[in-house]
């Protein structure tokens, strides 16, 4: 009877996501509502209210799923500062692979907590190696990390939107050339 019950939590979970994520397509989450998110889903209210208290909270839910399996992911992998573009290979694939979800949480509808914790994911697997050795001082270091990481954030942003129109590795190669070559290493 538990199994049971834990599979229809897993599945009114699931269902209520992927409701959330369809209605995000047309529209920002502020003016989605409760309403929407349960008829899209073919669920009552009650049943929303039982697992979720907003829709915010369920977009935290969506959001949180995917930056844990993200990390799994990425932590798979044990690279080092020379083999910082296979990394970078490996998260392009994992977003053309959760290229839905990633244009959901990436599009201009939701909040801004998603891209924020995506800049410390990318600078944690990504950047954390290629700047380590420079000899500048700490602050400058932070800025430095910050333009490359959100610039990176919305290289990705803006590939996603464009339909993935390169390879994951394609896009690895062109994101570690500029990173480590600045403009005049873009041909």
């Amino acid at each position: 009877m538990n199994s049971k019950m834990d599979r229809r939590k897993k599945y009114t979970r699931m269902v209520l996501k992927d409701s959330l994520l369809k209605l995000l397509q047309d529209k920002s989450i502020s003016s989605i509502t409760i309403k929407e998110i349960c008829e899209t889903a073919d669920i009552n209210r009650s049943t929303y209210y039982a697992h979720y208290s907003n829709q915010y909270e369920l977009l935290e839910a969506i959001e949180e799923e995917f930056i844990e399996d993200l990390t799994v992911t990425l932590g798979k992998y044990n690279f080092s500062k020379e083999e910082a573009l296979q990394m970078t290979e490996k998260l392009f694939e994992y977003i053309a692979d959760k290229s839905d979800i990633c244009e959901a949480l990436l599009s201009e509808n939701t909040d801004m907590y998603f891209l924020k914790k995506g800049m410390i994911i990318t600078h944690e697997f990504i950047f954390k190696n290629w700047i380590t050795e420079s000899r500048i001082d700490q602050e400058t270091y932070e800025y430095i990390n910050m333009f490359m990481v959100s610039g990176s954030i919305h290289v990705i942003k803006n590939w996603v939107e464009n339909g993935m129109d390169k390879t994951p590795e394609e896009m690895a190669v062109i994101l570690h050339r500029f990173i480590n070559r600045g403009l005049s290493g873009v041909r």
